[in-house]
C-alpha cells in the first residue's frame, strides 16, 4: 500500500485535488471517495482517462496501471494528507466553528487578515470531514495564513477536523439551537463544539473568546491563555451596536476607538465582527485597515444580504436556518424594518423530538410582528400554519408561484429557512 509520505512526494508534483469528476483539473489526482450513493473507485479509470495524472483507490479495479494508487481508505489518506501538508506548510491556522455566524465571521476575519497576510480560507460550505482537508491541501507556498471553517452535526466530528488542521488559534462563534438531532439536545451541541476549545487547551493553542457567553465560559473553565471579546470593557476587544438604519453600525471602544458601518444587517453580527477586530488586531493589522475591510465587506452568499429592488426590500437569510438564528432574524426584521411586510420561511430541519415544539415557538414569534404577508414552507410548519393564518406549501417551487401573484405594491420581505427548503427559490417571484 502507498503510504501518506509516498503519496505527498506525488501531490507536490501534481498538487490538485479532485473528488469529482465533473470538476475535474486535468494533472490532478482524483481520490475516489465513497458515499451513501457513490462509489469514486468506478470512476476511477473515467478520471485517468479525462486527463487526471493519478487515482487514488482502495478496490482492486482489476486492472494494471501505474496511475492507480492502492491504498487502504481514500478518506483516511486524504485526511493523512491534508495534516501532513499542514505540517509541511507551518504557517499559522485559525479554527472556526459555532452553531450560528460561522461563515461571516470566517469570511470578515479573511478580509481583515488579507490587509496584511496572503490568506487561504474556507471557500463555500466546504467545512466537513472531506472539506476541511480539501481546503488545508489548497495552500500554497504563496499564502503565509490560514482560515479553517469547521462544521459538524455529531459528536467527535470537531474532534476530528480539529486533528487534521491542527490549529495553532481558534474559536467558537456561539452556542445555539443547531443540530439537534444529532447532537442530542443543547448539551449535546455544547459538548460537540466545545471538542475545538479541547484541542485548542490540550496544545496549548490561543483562543479567541466571546466571553459574554456563559456556556462558552464553562467550556473554557480555567484556561488562561485566551483573547476576550464582547460589550465590557472588562474584555480585551470592547464593543457595542450604535443605534441606526437597518444596517448594522459598531462602536470599538478597546482596545482603540472607531465606528464601523458594516453591510450586514442584524445585532446578531455584532459578535461576528468584534472577533474580526480582536483577530485582525492580535496580528498586527491597523485599525483602519481593520475598519475599511470591514466595511467594504458585501454580504454574497444568502446570509445576512439586503438586496434592494425597486418596489422592494428583500432580507435574504436563506442559506440555513435553526431555532436560534430564525429568533434573532425575526427580531431583527421586526426591530429595523418598516413598511409593508412580510415573512417567507421554511422549515427548520434536524430538530429530532425538539421540531415541534420549536418550530411552535418561531409561531409565537410571528404572531407578535403580524406581517401583512406569511408564506411558510414544508411539513414541520404546517401544524403551526393554521393557527397564523399563513400561506402554507410543501415546497419552495409552490410558494414562488403563489408570491408571483400576490405581491404588494412595494414591500419588505424576509426569506429565511433551512437548506433543504431552498427558500432563495422565492427571488424568482420578485422583479
Amino acid at each position: 500500500m502507498t503510504t501518506t509520505a509516498q503519496l505527498y512526494s506525488i501531490f507536490l508534483d501534481h498538487p490538485f485535488i479532485i473528488t469529482d469528476t465533473r470538476k475535474l483539473v486535468k494533472g490532478g489526482i482524483f481520490f475516489a471517495l465513497k458515499g451513501g450513493n457513490f462509489n469514486g473507485n468506478k470512476f476511477a479509470l473515467q478520471a485517468l482517462n479525462e486527463g487526471a495524472a493519478y487515482a487514488v483507490i482502495d478496490e482492486d479495479l482489476q486492472i494494471s496501471d501505474d496511475r492507480l494508487i492502492k491504498v487502504d481508505d481514500v478518506l483516511k489518506a486524504l485526511q493523512s494528507l491534508a495534516t501532513h501538508h499542514r505540517r509541511q506548510t507551518k504557517i499559522p491556522v485559525l479554527a472556526i466553528t459555532g452553531s450560528n455566524g460561522k461563515t461571516t465571521t470566517k469570511e470578515l476575519i479573511a478580509t481583515v487578515l488579507s490587509k496584511k497576510y496572503n490568506v487561504n480560507y474556507t471557500q463555500g460550505n466546504l467545512n466537513n470531514h472531506i472539506g476541511v482537508p480539501l481546503t488545508l491541501l489548497s495552500i500554497t507556498s504563496e499564502n503565509n495564513f490560514a482560515v479553517v471553517e469547521m462544521g459538524a452535526n455529531h459528536q467527535k466530528e470537531i474532534e476530528l477536523l480539529a486533528s487534521i488542521a491542527q490549529p495553532d488559534f481558534g474559536l467558537i462563534t456561539n452556542i445555539g439551537k443547531a443540530h439537534l438531532e444529532g447532537f442530542g439536545g443543547i448539551e449535546g451541541v455544547k459538548k460537540g463544539k466545545g471538542e475545538l476549545y479541547q484541542n485548542l487547551k490540550t496544545n496549548q493553542k490561543l483562543i479567541f473568546i466571546q466571553k459574554n457567553s456563559e456556556a462558552l465560559c464553562d467550556l473554557l473553565n480555567d484556561y488562561n491563555h485566551f483573547i476576550s471579546y464582547g460589550n465590557k470593557n472588562e474584555f480585551d476587544v470592547c464593543g457595542n451596536e450604535v443605534s441606526g438604519n437597518e444596517f448594522l453600525k459598531v462602536s470599538i471602544e478597546k482596545p482603540f476607538h472607531l465606528t464601523i458601518q458594516t453591510n450586514l444587517t442584524g445585532n446578531y453580527n455584532l459578535d461576528n465582527v468584534l472577533v474580526a477586530v480582536a483577530v485582525g488586531n492580535h496580528f498586527g493589522v491597523s485599525s483602519t485597515d481593520i475598519r475599511e475591510a470591514i466595511e467594504n465587506y458585501q454580504p454574497s452568499n444568502q446570509r445576512s444580504q439586503i438586496i434592494r429592488k425597486e418596489n422592494a426590500t428583500i432580507v435574504l437569510d436563506a442559506y440555513n436556518a435553526n431555532p436560534s438564528s430564525m429568533q434573532v432574524a425575526l427580531e431583527n426584521f421586526n426591530k429595523s424594518f418598516g413598511g409593508t411586510k412580510i415573512i417567507a420561511l421554511g422549515e427548520m430541519l434536524e430538530l429530532g423530538s425538539e421540531s415541534e415544539q420549536e418550530h411552535q415557538r418561531i409561531g409565537q414569534l410571528i404572531k407578535e410582528i403580524n406581517p401583512q404577508q406569511l408564506i411558510l414552507v414544508g411539513k414541520n410548519f404546517k401544524t403551526v400554519s393554521s393557527s397564523l393564518n399563513a400561506n402554507y406549501f410543501e415546497n419552495s417551487i409552490d410558494a414562488t408561484e403563489w408570491l408571483k401573484a400576490n405581491l404588494p405594491i412595494n414591500y419588505t420581505i424576509l426569506i429565511k429557512g433551512s437548506r433543504g427548503s431552498k427558500m432563495e427559490k422565492l427571488l424568482e417571484a420578485i422583479s
